[in-house]
């Protein structure tokens, strides 16, 4: 907790249970579902993604990504953690073209980051709009933890808000006009600290210039 809020909108008692008895599976991981999906696709891609990769979709909410990434891959090829088991399932159900092409055991609840039952043969891994609303501890653990388990990895793409030195303690508006806080969500950080974070985990880190939705940087983490 934070001055007495979550740490996350999303960690509040029954926030899925109502949004999905809603019907609010696509509202819920931010909207604007073609333009992040695509975005998603696209910077996979650039960051050398192929058919025969296997991909981690970390966050996977309702397949935003999953629904393009699917059919793309080869099949089995994608795997997808979040907090919600419900949330992917909802999203497998009503947003795959074909939901057999994705085995709902590849649909993996987990709220730590800790990966349970996921191949170790992770090519690539990304987390879009995942770490921007959680505390800086949560990304090192997730990227961390992803180094131990899966040593084929050849890339962990996430994206994070971040603000100059001299303005970190304060709210700043960003680019696309969000407005992010240094302790409460949406969390933003300075580039030391992002740099000091993929350095310890074990990555080494290019910050991208892509135009991402709600000022988003885009990080593209390697393991040395």
């Amino acid at each position: 907790m934070s001055d007495g809020r979550p740490v996350s909108p999303y960690l509040v008692p029954g926030f899925y249970d109502r949004a999905l008895s809603q019907g609010r599976h696509r509202e819920i991981v931010g909207g604007r579902w073609d333009e992040t999906g695509r975005a998603q696709m696209d910077v996979l891609r650039a960051a050398g993604l192929r058919p025969d990769h296997r991909l981690l979709d970390v966050g996977a909410g309702a397949l935003r990504l999953g629904c393009r990434a699917v059919p793309w891959l080869d099949p089995g090829n994608y795997w997808a953690t979040d907090a919600s088991g419900g949330l992917m399932r909802r999203g497998r159900e009503v947003e795959l073209a074909d939901p057999a092409r994705l085995p709902v055991e590849q649909l993996i609840e987990d709220a730590e980051f800790a990966y349970p039952g996921v191949t170790p043969r992770i090519d690539v891994a990304i987390a879009f709009a995942v770490f921007t609303h959680l505390p800086h501890d949560r990304l090192a653990a997730a990227l961390g933890r992803a180094r131990v388990r899966f040593p084929g990895l050849r890339a962990f793409l996430f994206t994070v808000f971040l603000v100059p030195e001299d303005r970190f303690a304060g709210a700043f508006r960003q680019a696309d006009g969000v407005v992010t806080h240094p302790a409460r969500p949406p969390w933003h950080m300075t580039e030391a600290v992002l740099h000091a974070l993929t350095e310890a985990a074990g990555f080494g880190m290019d910050l991208r210039d892509t135009v991402l939705p709600r000022g988003q940087r885009l990080v593209e983490a390697r393991p040395k």
